[in-house]
């Protein structure tokens, strides 16, 4: 399979047991080109790329064969594609949370990274890191730890490591989840840097946007095979098979807006609220009443506060000045969150069915009705097995929203809730949250970058600045 492609992968699977979770793909590119994997959440898009770094987790295996710039090994062999990872073959994985030392200050790492994989002098990499953040506007953050960064300051953060030393082959898997619009075109813009510059780009995405941008090859997954292979705006523009033609029916821009009920009671209020850190006002003087049925979207760029904003409402965070209430009667559990990053929000050790439980136990909500949830998000039973790090995180994403249901919440504080779901899987998760607050009367704050969705399912906006200050709140 000799060839002048910088990445060709023939014939890939990937199994557990003898049970094929993907199936016969096939594709190569060449310097300068472009391949975006869609697929429903679960199709085995993040497992493609995994297969071809070579760092499946077991007890999965990999067949086929992948030539990686005129290097030809077994899908199998993943030591024989290690001397390659970041100086030819980078990965950006979905979870920027992961990818990054929780216990190293952002600027060191990516200095680090400059150094002893590029191979740059030590003076230099510490320059380079700097321009790096600089260009995507962490410089301010170059002394904090991941944990420190919001969701989108974390994800610029992670691909700068990943394009740090210099790979001329990038498998970058969801890199624009979480990003305002300003970031994901200069995200985009980063991988298209990539192709000018010699190298090519495996890109794992849910937005039909960045399909678009990037051109180039198109692959379809579903359920582990490819449904329709080509083109990118060819295949988008005139889809064949039944499922791609749902993906793009399903894009937010398509949604019809949804009307909410009548505002009841008062759920939360808020008086003189204000909360900053490191020296950096993220809001000031905010005063709000949330009701029964109330339908918020909280915008704003990257790391101007809008997660932290829900958990000081939510109390997970003490404000720095102001006061929140709750209605009288209300629980200790009424005010619920959906986590942008559904990982960290799950016990890693325990089953999903053993987590899931717990919350229904607590709720007096009987297991059955969690089931019929599960099943309206199109999460199989028998996945409930698994520990969280074993299901792809469009999967944990929904049944994170299965779990937030059982606790019968007054108020939902959604935080990017569908970020690593297909819009298919958007569209039907969005409908089953709704659905299950507008029988209950409960309040929404929905926190989301995109304004197709925000237009769809919001009636009142909150905008928080990159300056800090009075929010703008209805």
């Amino acid at each position: 399979m000799t060839t002048p492609f910088l990445l060709a992968v023939e014939h890939l699977g990937v199994y557990v047991g003898a049970r094929p979770l993907l199936r016969d793909v096939s594709f190569r590119l060449r310097a300068g080109e472009a391949l975006t994997l869609l697929g429903e959440s679960g199709a085995g898009k993040s497992l493609l790329a995994q297969a071809v770094m070579g760092n499946l987790p077991a007890p999965l295996r990999a067949e086929g064969r992948i030539a990686l710039a005129g290097t030809e090994s077994r899908a199998a062999d993943t030591r024989a594609r290690r001397p390659h990872w970041g100086r030819t073959l980078a990965l950006l994985p979905q979870e920027p949370a992961l990818a990054l030392d929780p216990l190293m200050r952002i600027a060191p790492q990516l200095s680090e990274t400059h150094e002893l994989v590029r191979g740059a002098a030590f003076e230099a990499a510490q320059a380079a890191a700097l321009g790096d953040l600089e260009s995507t506007g962490l410089a301010s953050s170059a002394r904090r730890y991941p944990w420190q960064l919001s969701g989108g300051m974390a994800q610029r953060a992670a691909a700068m490591v990943a394009r740090a030393g210099g790979a001329r082959v990038l498998l970058a898997d969801e890199p624009t989840k979480g990003l305002d619009r300003h970031w994901r075109d200069h995200a985009v813009a980063m991988l298209q840097d990539v192709q000018r510059s010699g190298g090519c780009v495996v890109v794992i995405t849910h937005d039909l946007r960045v399909a678009q941008a990037l051109g180039g090859q198109l692959i379809v997954l579903r359920a582990g095979e490819v449904v329709e292979q080509g083109d990118t705006h060819a295949v988008l523009a005139n889809p064949q098979h039944a499922f791609t033609r749902r993906l793009v029916a399903a894009d937010p821009a398509h949604w019809p807006r949804r009307q909410a009920a009548a505002p009841g009671a008062p759920v939360l209020s808020a008086r003189g609220l204000s909360k900053g850190f490191g020296g950096k006002p993220l809001f000031e003087d905010l005063d709000l009443q949330i009701r029964a049925g109330d339908r918020f979207v909280v915008q704003g760029p990257s790391g101007t506060g809008k997660s932290t904003l829900g958990n000081v409402l939510l109390g997970l965070l003490p404000a720095d000045r102001g006061v929140v209430h709750r209605a009288e009667g209300l629980g200790s559990t009424a005010c619920q969150k959906l986590y942008q990053d559904p990982v960290a929000s799950f016990a890693p050790r325990v089953s999903l069915a053993r987590s899931l439980k717990d919350v229904a136990v607590r709720h007096r909500c009987p297991w059955p009705q969690v089931l019929q949830q599960l099943q309206k998000l199109g999460v199989a039973p028998d996945m409930l097995q698994r520990r969280p790090s074993q299901v792809s995180g469009g999967e944990l994403q929904r049944i994170a929203l299965a779990r937030i249901l059982a606790a019968k919440p007054a108020l939902v504080f959604a935080d990017e809730p569908t970020s690593r779901l297909d819009p298919v899987s958007q569209q039907e998760a969005m409908a089953v949250l709704l659905d299950a607050l507008d029988k209950r009367g409960a309040a929404l704050i929905l926190v989301t970058h995109d304004e197709d969705i925000a237009q769809a399912v919001g009636t009142s906006r909150w905008r928080l600045t990159q300056d800090g200050g009075r929010p703008d709140v209805p």
